[in-house]
């Protein structure tokens, strides 16, 4: 667990991550020149679930159609929620399943 002063340093970044894919981008730039540990934690959550976002809209949809690319879009935002809950309440709260993958792909982030 990080620190409080980390947290609090990092929490507006790690906010700005869960703002669309756009707002990833913004928290990863704002990151790069003074790494935030809890930041960067919460960057690759979002990188993640983006890239996710993203291959689910272009080829699950496309292969597989608009039911299973809802369902899937469904976990997404449930993913989304508890990261999001996570950085409000100061937590580096892994979004099941897919979040050790993330820390551990991203790690460079």
């Amino acid at each position: 667990m990080r620190n409080l002063t980390t947290i609090e340093q990092g929490k507006t970044n790690a906010i700005i991550s869960y703002i669309t894919i756009i707002g990833t981008i913004v928290a990863f730039i704002l990151n790069s020149s003074k790494k935030n540990a809890f930041t960067s934690f919460h960057v690759r959550q979002m990188v993640g679930l983006n890239l996710i976002s993203l291959i689910n809209s272009w080829v699950v949809y496309r292969f597989f159609g608009g039911i299973v690319s809802w369902i899937i879009s469904g976990l997404l935002i449930v993913l989304w929620f508890i990261g999001f809950m996570g950085v409000l309440n100061g937590e580096e709260k892994k979004v099941p399943i897919l979040g050790d993958y993330f820390q551990d792909w991203f790690k460079s982030l």
